[in-house]
């Protein structure tokens, strides 16, 4: 398969590799990332997007990268004259795809960090083949990689690269095509170390969002003011609750706590609303943000069982109305009253109290014992 799923029309990848990396002052495709190499992170990123026809282009030190692609078990492409420009590597690499592609990304390595959902989407819609360019954007700033159709090939290879791809782009601008994706490292470079730093540690952290893909997701997903508000007092009080549980020995994911509080009521007003949460968070690649999401409602807890993220998260949940901390108590009684008319609805009210109960006993133990052990 190569990009779009299977039975699409195949999307490939040219991966821009044959740099200099002077003012790295190290070579960039070679440098570590996320427990690889920075080439093999995109590598694997584009596979794990289903694109799996990938052309690296490679110049300045080659015999050293080869290798290491071979070893990938990805396609190798030369640029006999990488000083020319990325416009000669870019014609290198779609020169060397097959026939049967028709439409390839193209992704300068040192843009290593899109995330493999957003490759996908790229590809995806690319497979169409009703627009010449997919550019992906992120704040509504153009990023990377485009998506170029096979009908822009022959004038890229014929062309003679004044103005690079860009003025190529730009006479096809009327069939081209903005794609919004909730990915904020599309528009990330590395071309000093310093950048290089600042990928490596976001790297780390990939299938969480970051400040700024959590307001573009809730502008997508139009979801209003107080929602958003709500949504930060709730992680509040779960980084709270995740802090206490560490200072007694309970170490959780206090990052993944803090993005799933933020974000559990992304589909607030959709019938089953943490489902439908949960469906939105795995279709762009956040599959753990997703699951915590998706349990934030109804979250069955007996005493004894073990504290996870989803159990913090849904229980600050219950511990704030609005944005103002609260008790089960007093956070459950409106829905008492509401069901008193409807026993089945009660009922499921009443576990679901019982549920956030047990969990408030959890917590409270473990911190408790902590408190007394460090008593003198």
């Amino acid at each position: 398969m190569s990009g779009a799923g299977a039975g699409a029309a195949p999307v490939a990848a040219v991966v821009l590799a044959a740099g200099r990396s002077s003012r790295m002052g190290a070579f960039k495709p070679l440098l570590p990332l996320a427990g690889t190499t920075v080439i093999g992170h995109v590598v694997a990123a584009l596979r794990a997007g289903g694109i799996d026809e990938i052309r690296v282009v490679i110049g300045h030190r080659a015999a050293g990268l080869a290798p290491v692609l071979a070893d990938l078990g990805v396609s190798a492409v030369v640029n006999p004259d990488p000083d020319r420009g990325m416009y000669s590597s870019l014609t290198c690499g779609l020169a060397a795809l097959p026939a049967t592609i028709t439409a390839a990304l193209v992704l300068p390595v040192d843009v290593p960090l899109v995330r493999p959902a957003t490759l996908a989407a790229i590809a995806a819609r690319a497979a169409r083949g009703d627009v010449l360019v997919v550019h992906p954007t992120f704040e509504g700033q153009r990023g990377h990689p485009p998506a170029i159709d096979r009908r822009l090939f022959a004038e890229i290879l014929g062309g003679d690269g004044v103005g690079g791809l860009a003025a190529v782009l730009a006479r096809h601008a009327a069939q081209s095509l903005d794609l919004p994706v909730i990915d904020h490292a599309c528009l990330w470079d590395m071309d000093r170390p310093e950048d290089h730093a600042r990928l490596a540690a976001a790297a780390r952290r990939r299938d969480l969002l970051d400040p700024a893909e959590i307001a573009a997701l809730f502008d997508r997903c139009a979801v209003a003011a107080p929602v958003r508000a709500h949504g930060r007092a709730v992680a509040a009080r779960a980084v709270a609750i995740a802090d206490g549980l560490a200072d007694a020995g309970v170490i959780l994911d206090r990052d993944l706590i803090a993005a799933a509080a933020e974000l559990h009521d992304l589909a607030k007003g959709q019938p089953d609303h943490a489902e439908a949460g949960a469906r939105i968070l795995a279709e762009f690649g956040f599959a753990g943000v997703a699951a915590v999401v998706a349990r934030h409602m109804t979250l069955p807890f007996a005493d004894g069982d073990p504290i996870d993220a989803a159990v913090v998260v849904h229980l600050a949940d219950k511990l704030v109305a609005g944005t103002a901390d609260t008790s089960l108590e007093a956070r459950f009684a409106a829905a008492f009253a509401r069901f008193r008319d409807d026993p089945a609805a009660l009922a499921g009210a009443r576990r679901r109290h019982d549920d956030a109960r047990a969990m408030l006993r959890a917590v409270t133990a473990v911190t408790t014992a902590a408190d007394r052990r460090a008593s003198p």
